[in-house]
């Protein structure tokens, strides 16, 4: 067996015994509620947070274009990065709005930049 092989295997029963052990905490134990709220304050914050670091840098970021005229590739690069910021914003506002939070393919195709 290659080294991968077994690092993958090994990774993988890690992560399942991880999942097992959450899972039974999650279903015996008193404060799982409790714990999961402070899981969901988390996630809540950790969005908000990377909401507020996009709109910090892009607010420090474009003032720094005065008097500066992007080339053809790099106004290229910026609008097909636009649209994937579109494209996730989108994906949240739906997932903020539903509760639905699968990535439709087209948007992981973007994402991953195909």
């Amino acid at each position: 067996m290659s080294d991968d092989t077994a690092r993958f295997q090994v990774n993988h029963a890690q992560a399942e015994r991880s999942r097992q052990a959450r899972d039974h905490f999650e279903d015996t134990s008193p404060v799982a509620p409790a714990v999961k709220k402070i899981d969901r304050t988390v996630e809540f914050l950790d969005l908000v947070t990377a909401c507020h670091s996009f709109v910090a840098a892009a607010g420090r970021t474009v003032p720094g274009l005065r008097d500066r005229t992007l080339s053809e590739d790099e106004a290229v690069i910026v609008h097909q990065n636009v649209a994937k910021v579109r494209a996730t914003l989108d994906w949240i506002e739906t997932a903020v709005d539903t509760g639905k939070v699968d990535m439709d393919d087209e948007l992981a195709r973007m994402l991953r930049g195909e």
